[in-house]
């Protein structure tokens, strides 16, 4: 007998999700954020402890939200908190705090110390802005982790303690902490791959000695930075908010402890071209050439200014073997913000590449490009340089039409070594 159509829509049996195996249910709640985790709880009573085992837990500001907000933010949370401490069991390998908006910072001690005696691997605390909340000494004896993420936190550790030795990734945003001990929470770190140091108030320099660092990303004051022991590092994104150069050994200091690097991100929003320094002392190339990059992406770069033109030219000629080049202009046209480039010298940019084919590179990305004789010159110099490249991709800024049609019909006739160069102008 066919079963009746009543029955194609009927809810499963309350006995198929008691009986499925552990397993199977651990790997559907740790797919669900913690609120409807929790609620599980109702399906069956082999359910409703299930999510007090979970191994990852995060807490953020949705957990308390409601539509009526009778409940203050903070007194929700403190109630998740004690519901938490009160009824979880097993370990926890990954827990998130997630409260960047939650005014005033409550008191997590009990929770840090709750987390330290799971052999918690993977910590996140992104913490409100204003009053730092300072980490608590028990959080210094959580020695299994291996991700570490702080956020708007003061971090002063007990005289004993040495670090965290089995750290694989370390992210610090906007935490207060010495120089010195920075430095000596990344040495102490032996198997660190991936640092992240959004230190934007540091006045002392610091010092990163990671022999098997592989990807790092710094804001900050970069001529407060030292790369001592960094032999692998292969990806790096820079962006300085203060950055001064006075001769030509403090940009090669920059760069020459990277043997192997392959990515490099340069944002030169924060910093103008005139407050970093005279472009006369910009060298032509790097004394150590950057040999082994691949990818190079400059951004908000103004090409009018003397100083950052040639500082990205410096960059894009030390860099023979690149495989992808991508530059976004920052079109600024009030002078008394920058140094204009002087004519002869963006005359001479194409002699400046003389000596030099990018036999490597396949892709080329131009955004917001304006016409300028230094822009066109670069576009020119690429073309002609690069008997490999595929695609030349540019993005005009908004300009009158009848100017922009003018720029791609400079760019067309311009001569390209590679046969198989495909140039595709963005036109709105």
């Amino acid at each position: 007998m066919m079963p009746s159509d009543g029955n194609k829509n009927r809810s499963p049996s309350p006995h198929v999700l008691s009986n499925l195996p552990e397993c199977v249910i651990d790997e559907i709640l740790m797919r669900l954020p913690l609120r409807d985790a929790v609620r599980t709880s109702i399906l069956s009573k082999k359910w409703r402890y299930n999510w007090c085992r979970l191994p990852h837990l995060k807490l953020d500001q949705m957990l308390w939200k409601t539509i009526e907000d009778l409940i203050s933010p903070t007194i929700g949370f403190t109630n998740i908190l004690c519901h938490l401490l009160t009824l979880h069991t097993g370990p926890i390998t990954k827990f998130t705090l997630d409260l960047p908006d939650l005014k005033p910072c409550p008191n997590i001690h009990h929770l840090i110390y709750f987390l330290s005696r799971y052999d918690i691997q993977h910590v996140l605390l992104k913490l409100p802005l204003g009053n730092r909340y300072k980490l608590p000494s028990s959080f210094f004896t959580c020695l299994q982790l291996r991700h570490l993420t702080l956020h708007t936190c003061l971090i002063r550790p007990p005289p004993l303690f040495k670090g965290f030795d089995r750290l694989i990734s370390l992210e610090l945003s906007d935490v207060t902490i010495s120089s010195e001990f920075l430095g000596s929470l990344i040495s102490h770190a032996p198997l660190l791959e991936h640092l992240v140091l959004e230190q934007e108030v540091v006045s002392d320099h610091i010092e990163i000695s990671a022999p098997k660092l592989r990807s790092f990303f710094f804001i900050g004051n970069i001529n407060l930075l030292h790369l001592k022991n960094v032999p692998l590092l292969s990806k790096v994104s820079y962006e300085p908010i203060a950055f001064f150069v006075e001769a030509e050994r403090d940009l090669a200091k920059i760069f020459e402890s990277m043997p192997a690097l392959e990515n490099l991100c340069w944002n030169q929003g924060y910093v103008l071209g005139n407050q970093a320094g005279q472009a006369e002392v910009i060298p032509t190339r790097l004394p150590s050439g950057l040999n082994y990059l691949k990818r190079l992406y400059i951004s908000w770069f103004i090409v009018r200014e003397f100083f950052e033109l040639s500082f990205a030219l410096c960059l894009i000629r030390s860099s023979p073997n690149l495989e992808e080049i991508e530059i976004k202009v920052c079109n600024l046209r009030d002078k008394n913000y920058y140094e204009p480039m002087p004519q002869d010298a963006v005359d001479e940019i194409p002699a400046s590449f003389s000596n030099m084919t990018f036999n490597h590179l396949r892709t080329v990305k131009i955004h917001n490009i304006a016409g300028t004789k230094a822009e066109m010159q670069l576009v020119k110099v690429l073309l002609a340089k690069s008997p490999a490249l595929v695609r030349m991709l540019i993005n005009p800024c908004r300009m009158k039409d009848r100017k922009s049609l003018k720029v791609l019909a400079k760019i067309t006739n311009f001569q390209r070594l590679s046969s198989e160069a495909q140039v595709v102008y963005n036109v709105d």
